[in-house]
């Protein structure tokens, strides 16, 4: 059955299937309408489900007697087949066109081309080293439940965030035909991830919830700057970014 357009209970359930019909390559019930920006409030439960996956697939490599550092390997591959790398490929694509470009029409132009250059490649190439190395010490430590939790939830409330923040780039693409949330769904996503990262974290959120929110920051003034607002490309970049900047800080912090 197919929820009605007026109960609570039933558009809150169809936002999370939007969230992950959106957000992963998770199998979803089909035939519901799409409520696209209107589900961001339930965006950190969709990166709370992907770090609960990634998670345990780390978990039982670990169990396998497999290293720490495998172990972090296979947790990062889990969690980019459940989510199809879209994030991934929004970083490389955004560091492509806003270093690669000398106008506004250029940056998004070749942000909108497939190919990765060298911008690109680098930005994955130092971004997954940084992802496994705090992922291997938190499993080293048996903290990588709390870490992916909290990170994840973060990074998806920033895109919610920046997307309410900034007007759309161009008229087309993802986040174009997604459109973007209003302040109190902004709103309700952070608030969501906040609690979240706190229960995953404890204390420790003081100091990631930050630097989480200042990687997202500096992504969206960058944006702003060189392109005038966000695409679908920049908010993937928004949520990689800050997801790493998380997973980094507490490895710090709970190692």
């Amino acid at each position: 059955m197919r929820p009605s357009d007026t109960d609570p209970a039933r558009l809150a359930l169809q936002d999370l299937v939007s969230a992950f019909g959106l957000l992963t390559r998770l199998p979803v019930p089909q035939g519901w309408p799409m409520r696209g920006a209107a589900s961001a409030w339930a965006w950190p439960v969709v990166g709370l489900a992907v770090a609960l996956v990634a998670a345990a697939a780390g978990s039982l490599a670990l169990a396998l007697g497999l290293p720490a550092g495998v172990a972090a390997a296979v947790t990062l591959a889990a969690s980019a087949l459940v989510t199809g790398a879209m994030h991934e490929d929004g970083l490389a694509d955004t560091t492509d066109g806003l270093f690669g470009g000398w106008s506004r029409e250029r940056r998004l132009e070749i942000m909108k081309d497939s190919a990765i250059g060298s911008y690109g490649t680098l930005a994955l190439v130092f971004t997954a080293l940084t992802r496994w190395s705090a992922l291997t010490a938190l499993m080293a430590a048996g903290a990588h439940w709390a870490g992916l939790v909290a990170a994840a939830a973060l990074g998806r409330a920033a895109m919610a965030v920046v997307m309410q923040a900034l007007p759309n780039a161009r008229d087309t693409g993802l986040s174009s035909s997604v459109g973007r949330p209003g302040p109190r769904i902004a709103a309700a996503s952070a608030a969501i991830a906040l609690v979240i990262a706190a229960l995953a974290t404890g204390t420790a959120s003081f100091a990631i919830v930050p630097t989480a929110a200042l990687a997202a920051l500096a992504v969206a003034l960058l944006a702003r700057a060189r392109i005038g607002g966000q695409t679908g490309d920049i908010l993937g970049a928004t949520q990689f970014l800050a997801e790493t900047a998380a997973l980094a800080t507490a490895a710090a912090l709970l190692v």
